[in-house]
């Protein structure tokens, strides 16, 4: 639910493999009523935006727009909660602690968090009262705040990684940070001692050798399949469909365990 909307058209710059990319994303400042919901996969959720930048194919939080009546495209349009740091400060007060995930339908390190640091204001109101967060990004803005992080002591990072090809990685998630940069981003959060993990989630074309990319480099994967039909134009147009099969999760499922095994990596299957 929101309130008091004001629109605005900015030229966003963003930098996509290398380059700066001038876009349309059409962004809102908005007052929002609340900022910390449940969540089915931690306590509490956390959404500082609505929309993302990214704008992944196949990304589930499209459903958002049922909701939130946006006529543009999933990743033309962000909503900027710029209330959400003062709405959760009187949220937990008189909630009872819980874990904290950062973000559902969002990535809470996307562009724009570099000019509202929203992310950031969430974080240090919830590490000031020791709330345990779950941090899940593509984005290696999140070093940024490395210095919160490690002050804080009870916050996990993790780093969407999908494939090892980066060209897949294009076709799927033509907006968001290459791959490498995410590898980069992950080993650096746990040299300086941030508990990490990797998100293979959707397991996309390329992921074959993504276990032995991360070892070293996180304490945990979680890993899970592609569950919904919103790439599979992706999927026939570079003839890939092989590649979104029961058969295809269940032997890359089979062979991420081998590798997690034999590499000491801790698994956590989704699927």
């Amino acid at each position: 639910m929101i309130c008091n909307i004001h629109r605005y058209y900015p030229n966003e710059s963003q930098e996509i493999d290398g380059k700066q990319h001038v876009t349309t994303v059409k962004i809102a400042e908005i007052h929002a009523k609340s900022t910390l919901s449940p969540s089915k996969i931690y306590d509490y959720v956390v959404n500082p935006y609505v929309g993302c930048q990214h704008g992944c194919t196949y990304c589930y939080a499209r459903f958002m727009k049922r909701f939130t009546g946006h006529k543009e495209p999933w990743g033309d349009f962000v909503d900027v909660k710029i209330n959400a740091p003062d709405l959760l400060r009187r949220e937990i007060a008189h909630k009872k602690i819980g874990t904290v995930w950062l973000s559902g339908v969002c990535d809470p390190y996307q562009p724009l968090e570099k000019k509202y640091r929203l992310s950031r204001q969430c974080i240090e109101i919830l590490a000031a009262h020791a709330w345990p967060v779950v941090i899940q990004t593509r984005a290696s803005l999140v070093l940024r705040d490395i210095d919160l992080y490690r002050q804080a002591g009870h916050i996990e990072v993790g780093l969407s990684i999908t494939t090892a090809d980066d060209a897949v990685r294009r076709a799927f998630e033509p907006q968001a940070p290459p791959i490498a940069g995410r590898l980069k981003a992950v080993e650096a959060l746990k040299r300086n001692g941030v508990r990490t993990y990797a998100m293979i989630a959707p397991i996309l074309p390329g992921a074959e050798n993504l276990i032995e990319a991360l070892a070293g480099r996180v304490d945990y994967v979680i890993i899970d399949r592609m569950n919904y039909a919103h790439a599979n134009r992706i999927y026939a147009k570079h003839g890939w469909r092989d590649k979104n099969t029961d058969e295809y999760f269940q032997t890359i499922g089979r062979r991420f365990a081998a590798d997690c095994a034999r590499l000491g990596v801790t698994c956590r299957p989704a699927y």
